[in-house]
């Protein structure tokens, strides 16, 4: 008899937190488990969920970055009523099968709007006769709050019900102290699977990146102040005078203004739109300037180039500021921030941070099949 797993998952505004799930999904399956997926927006068509089984919940997102309101896809706010049919059809999703496992992704460290939800699907899976082992999975860095309240009802959320934290990041760059200030509390939970993606693509083969300073912002929806200030910056940094800048523009930004960048290209940049072979631009770079996104860091840590982030700090987001300020502090990175940010303070970053060592560090890798491992082995122990 296979062992099964409920995964709940909720992305509001962009498809990381799905991402990670589904490969975590994917990696116990890989193992023989029967996996159900139940995710609380929609599913991106890109994601590969073939050796899932996908339960969609009714969906929900974050208008915005602030994450103040949920709204239903087609934009109303969520009320009483709705809230009560999601919490039926996690519950009603959870109850038809025995799972061995319940897995929640980000919950209790963040996605506390979706406590009406989670704190009774938790509540019905420690009430069985036979409770699943609980666990979540979390990102690098948590999002702090302005109320120490909140990050210490987290830590008791989690040792009332969960049995194990799994941290995706590797512990010699960043560990759950360095955004958590209850860390201790749950110590005896964690457990780091090193970083989730990092798989190498196939891309043809091309000398582009090779000592050039590579300008990227993921998609590019957030990221205007930057490439602004990233073109006016090239001609003002004295460490780069010979380098050459390829400033990569996210598909998020429209044609238009795509033109707008393009034209205002100074002699010595490149501008395109972004590319599938950005992970192979960045390990044939002198220096990486970017936002500091999850992926985006990944990718970064991987090549061991040198780096100058901007980090997205809009609204109360403080995660990319956390985890530039980290690397940081290892000598990975310089930080500009987005605040008051001009051409001539990312290009005294840019200086700074051409000064940096390259790095050889070989980053832990593998997190969705370290997470499965750690995860089948627990269950291994308790069933012993």
């Amino acid at each position: 008899m296979s062992l099964k797993a409920f995964i709940h998952v909720q992305h509001l505004l962009g498809t990381g937190h799905v991402v990670r799930a589904a490969g975590i999904g994917k990696a116990l399956a890989a193992g023989g488990v029967e996996v159900t997926l139940a995710s609380g927006n929609r599913i991106p068509p890109t994601l590969d969920t073939s050796t899932l089984r996908v339960i969609e919940l009714p969906a929900c997102k974050s208008p915005d970055a602030s994450f103040k309101r949920l709204v239903t896809p087609d934009g109303q706010d969520i009320d009483e009523t709705w809230k009560s049919a999601r919490v039926q059809a996690s519950i009603q999703a959870f109850e038809k099968e025995d799972y061995d496992l319940l897995l929640t992704e980000t919950y209790p460290f963040g996605r506390r709007q979706l406590d009406f939800e989670l704190t009774p699907l938790l509540k019905t899976a420690r009430a069985r006769t036979r409770p699943p082992l609980i666990a979540t999975s979390i990102r690098d860095i948590l999002v702090r709050k302005k109320e120490l309240w909140k990050e210490r009802w987290m830590a008791d959320q989690a040792l009332t019900y969960y049995d194990r934290v799994l941290i995706h990041s590797d512990p010699d760059f960043i560990q759950l102290a360095d955004s958590f200030p209850f860390a201790e509390k749950v110590d005896h939970l964690v457990r780091y699977t090193g970083y989730v993606g990092g798989t190498p693509r196939s891309v043809p083969d091309s000398d582009d990146g090779t000592d050039e300073v590579i300008v990227s912002c993921g998609g590019g929806a957030v990221a205007e102040a930057l490439l602004s200030a990233a073109l006016e910056a090239r001609p003002l940094a004295r460490r780069a005078e010979d380098t050459p800048w390829r400033i990569l523009i996210g598909h998020d930004i429209s044609n238009d203004a795509f033109a707008i960048y393009q034209r205002s290209a100074p002699n010595g940049a490149i501008v395109e739109r972004a590319r599938r072979d950005f992970p192979e631009l960045l390990k044939r770079a002198r220096l990486s300037v970017s936002q500091a996104g999850y992926n985006t860091v990944l990718d970064i840590l991987i090549a061991g180039v040198p780096a100058v982030f901007v980090p997205f700090a809009q609204a109360n987001e403080t995660e990319q500021t956390q985890r530039a300020e980290a690397l940081q502090r290892h000598r990975r990175a310089v930080v500009a921030p987005e605040a008051g940010l001009t051409p001539e303070r990312l290009a005294a970053a840019v200086d700074d941070a051409l000064a940096l060592p390259r790095s050889h560090h070989q980053v832990l890798l593998g997190g969705a099949e370290q997470s499965a491992a750690i995860l089948l082995s627990d269950l291994k122990e308790r069933a012993a």
